[in-house]
């Protein structure tokens, strides 16, 4: 959950939450947190679990993290078919202007 947190980020996060929370409340807070945290991770397991029923059997093997929009995005970028290299505008040599639309601007 924290993998691109540092140590040294966590350090200053509880300085800054003793700080504004108090050392009466942090634990209180961060007991809070954590709670909130659990319930929101068992409400995306369970729309999650709720999507597949929904869907059928035929979806089973559906992967839901595959309709993630930037994963969506990649895939319609990056991926590398005949159909799409065909209609991709190839780069401009150095001593080539841009085409230029009077329409259009």
């Amino acid at each position: 959950m924290f993998d691109h947190l540092g140590w040294g980020e966590l350090v200053v996060l509880a300085i800054v939450g003793l700080i504004v929370f108090g050392p009466d409340r942090l634990p209180k807070a961060a007991a809070d947190a954590a709670k909130m945290l659990r319930q929101l991770r068992t409400m995306a397991r369970s729309a999650t679990a709720d999507l597949r029923a929904e869907l059928g059997p035929e979806m089973a093997d559906l992967d839901l993290a595959s309709l993630h929009p930037r994963r969506l995005m990649q895939s319609a970028l990056w991926d590398d078919d005949d159909a799409s290299a065909e209609t991709r505008p190839r780069p401009l040599g150095p001593d080539e202007t841009p085409p230029y639309d009077a329409d259009a601007t």
